[in-house]
């Protein structure tokens, strides 16, 4: 074998050595993670799909980690990015369906990686006690891909630009069970398939969501709703995150909070309602080693929401009436 084979071979090895040890490494933040996550229920659970009795509209965008400095691979000048998620939910009631569906849009950058998922949502609704329980399936597509010459940052042309992908088909499942006005709760199992690439050795890890909230007025200030809420999320059994955040909502016209995401953030959130629309922010301050108020390290992670809801009403038909001028005595 030639020298100048030799260098070509051991690039090549290098590049799969380095997207194995990358693909790894994201595994661990498949499944982009929201501050607001009680304003974005059906990215968790697709048995939500049409709960609210309204057609809904959500939009989210996360930029995680923000100021946390990357240094490019050797010869490269791409450091690749911090997580970075833009989130498109619409979700509806359907009345002869017995539930709701809706479909969710994700775009999740980190690293070198692009992943974009489309899911599609359908929940089955039946009244149960005080609320309402439904069951529901989600169907998702997501395609995934890395530049490997970002990643190896290699100035060969023919490796510089090479970018692979792969389609991968999975599955969702949920339990969502809700007491409009008082409380709510779910159980969900996503990427239930565990769908594998070997093409970018990609592999979906199975991640279990237990979500729940409640609402609070006190007797004193009626006016004042006060909504603790939960989030605790495992993949694959190995590793666990959990979630705890309290809202305070006043006149169903502005809301503000605090979170805490165990061991990785504390966060505020804010919002104001305005007819059918809610606009929301967050600010994480980061806790964990990566953050502190240092050049190169991460100065926080901002979140922005927006949710637009209505509803259609048909109004009902008058009732049909006949005159008759023929009166019999």
């Amino acid at each position: 074998m030639s020298a100048h084979m030799r260098i070509r071979l051991s690039k090549k090895l290098s590049l799969l050595v380095m997207a194995l040890g990358f693909s790894c490494v994201v595994m661990a933040q498949q499944e982009p993670q929201f501050s607001q996550y009680m304003f974005n229920r059906m990215s968790y659970n697709p048995g939500y799909a049409g709960s609210s009795g309204s057609i809904c509209l959500t939009a989210m965008y996360r930029n995680q980690w923000m100021g946390f400095k990357l240094d490019p691979p050797t010869g490269g000048n791409n450091p690749g990015s911090t997580p970075s998620d833009i989130l498109l939910t619409f979700d509806m009631p359907v009345k002869f369906l017995h539930g709701g569906w809706g479909f969710t849009i994700v775009s999740d950058k980190i690293g070198y990686h692009n992943n974009v998922e489309v899911s599609l949502d359908y929940a089955f609704r039946m009244f149960w006690g005080e609320g309402n329980l439904s069951a529901g399936i989600e169907a998702n597509l997501l395609n995934s891909s890395i530049n490997l010459g970002d990643l190896h940052g290699d100035p060969d042309p023919e490796l510089s630009n090479r970018e692979v992908s792969a389609m991968l088909i999975d599955g969702a499942v949920g339990i969502y069970y809700q007491v409009p006005g008082k409380y709510y709760m779910g159980l969900s199992v996503k990427n239930l398939l565990g769908a594998h690439s070997d093409v970018i050795k990609f592999t979906n890890a199975r991640t279990v969501y237990a979500i729940g909230g409640y609402e609070y007025t006190p007797a004193m200030s009626p006016s004042i709703r006060i909504k603790p809420s939960a989030l605790l999320k495992t993949a694959n059994f190995s590793y666990f995150q959990a979630d705890l955040s309290c809202l305070v909502d006043y006149r169903n016209a502005f809301w503000g909070g605090l979170g805490y995401r165990v061991n990785d953030a504390i966060y505020v959130l804010g919002g104001v309602n305005w007819k059918k629309l809610r606009v929301g922010v967050s600010y994480d301050f980061t806790t964990s080693r990566i953050g502190s108020f240092k050049p190169g390290r991460s100065m926080g992670s901002l979140e922005l929401y927006l949710r637009f809801c209505f509803k259609i009403i048909v109004p009902p038909k008058p009732p049909t009436s006949y005159g008759n001028s023929i009166y019999l005595l």
